[in-house]
């Protein structure tokens, strides 16, 4: 009966969903395939989305290297930290621009805007942080990216969709911008903010550029510039716990592994905000 009523559009729109989530499955079960493989597998080019010979002697090797699990466990602390910072940020920032009483808001909109378009550059940003001596800290990978203005617009739109009996009551009664904000529009407000909070978390742990440019102190290193450093140097698991004829990679996916289970985790706690979170962002512009 269901099959009867699809029109030829809903075939379409499922044959090209299937194709996408078939796009995002393969390469990841294979590297996933390919970190539980053996040598004589992954040379012969035999593993494809299962593993040939399985074996976990890759992650025996990964997890007995303290420097990864420590980039790991750095990660997820420098992770958390720029979340909670990017959405008081982002908050501040976007729910004040919702108030026609505040002048000058379109000039402040339309400045944030332009640093959507155009940037001072590379060589200026290492400028500026080597002068502020944040070079080899946490602080040279989280105060630069600390705001997104496009995810401000998301959050500021979703204020903008609440409706404004709510804060005139609460204005009624004696509340203060402040308590409203935090009283009523936030607790109103999780959808977006479990978005901001995932789209905020999947850029810091991804992102490891900045890191590549003003990190050279290894305890300071991020997972994923850990995973960078992995994949292009050879044998670069330290100490006496690696294996020297153990295939290289197998190590290397075993370590992407290692650097993106964690995050994939994070997605099923905010999934049944995060779908009315985007779409609300696409209702009121």
């Amino acid at each position: 009966m269901l099959l009867k009523k699809m029109r030829m559009s809903d075939y379409i729109i499922a044959f090209v969903i299937l194709i996408a989530v078939f796009l995002c499955l393969v390469p990841f079960l294979y590297i996933l395939s390919q970190s539980f493989s053996s040598n004589r597998a992954i040379v012969s080019q035999s593993v494809t989305i299962y593993p040939i010979d399985f074996n976990v002697e890759a992650y025996k090797v990964v997890f007995a290297d303290a420097s990864m699990l420590y980039s790991l466990f750095y990660s997820v602390i420098l992770t958390v930290g720029f979340v909670l910072l990017a959405l008081i940020t982002t908050i501040l920032a976007a729910y004040p621009l919702t108030k026609k009483r505040l002048r000058g808001r379109e000039i402040f909109l339309l400045m944030m805007l332009f640093t959507m378009y155009f940037s001072g550059g590379l060589i200026p940003d290492y400028l500026n942080i080597k002068n502020l001596e944040l070079l080899n800290t946490p602080w040279a990978l989280v105060l630069p990216g600390l705001m997104s203005v496009y995810y401000m617009i998301i959050m500021k739109t979703f204020f903008q969709s609440l409706p404004d009996s709510l804060e005139e009551a609460a204005h009624l009664d004696g509340c203060n911008d402040l308590q409203i904000l935090l009283k009523i529009v936030l607790p109103l407000s999780k959808p977006a903010l479990a978005t901001m909070s995932l789209l905020y978390a999947v850029f810091r742990w991804n992102y490891f550029q900045d890191a590549l440019f003003y990190i050279s102190d290894e305890k300071y290193y991020p997972i994923q510039l850990k995973l960078y450093n992995v994949i292009n140097i050879s044998q670069s698991f330290a100490g006496e716990n690696a294996v020297v004829n153990l295939p290289s990679e197998a190590l290397k996916a075993a370590a992407i592994m290692f650097g993106t289970i964690p995050i994939l985790l994070v997605y099923p706690w905010l999934q049944k905000y995060f779908v009315s979170g985007i779409m609300i962002g696409a209702v009121k512009g």
